[in-house]
């Protein structure tokens, strides 16, 4: 059974900064692209962050610059590290993993349960 567990979210202050992580277990190394999707109120979730088991990385446009995804295999969890956050960064996060991910959502496979972010001005 695949889970994706995922920690660190929370409140925090405009400028500040969070480091969320993702816990996966039950996942099969042929789907093992993994990232962060976010979902903000009246809009699809999109892409924040995504990593490949070999270290690509590709970011959405807002967290080019800001936020920096990194992976440990070993331990099948991936990180996301959001500093210089704005308010406008408050929403659910996501964990994910699928073959691929992009863009947009349709591509991912597995979902974690979601942390939620709030950024105060």
């Amino acid at each position: 059974q695949v889970q994706l567990v995922e920690s660190g979210g929370g409140l925090v202050q405009a400028g500040g900064s969070l480091r969320l992580s993702c816990a996966a277990s039950g996942i099969g190394s042929s789907v093992n692209t993994m990232g962060w999707y976010r979902h903000l109120p009246g809009r699809q979730r999109e892409l924040v962050a995504a990593i490949t088991q070999s270290g690509s990385t590709n970011y959405g446009d807002f967290a080019e610059g800001r936020f920096t995804i990194s992976r440990d295999n070993a331990k099948n969890t991936v990180y996301l590290q959001m500093n210089s956050l704005k308010p406008e960064d408050t929403a659910a996060y996501y964990c994910a993993s699928g073959k691929a991910l992009g863009p947009l959502p349709s591509g991912a496979l597995y979902w974690g349960q979601g942390t939620h972010i709030t950024v105060s001005s």
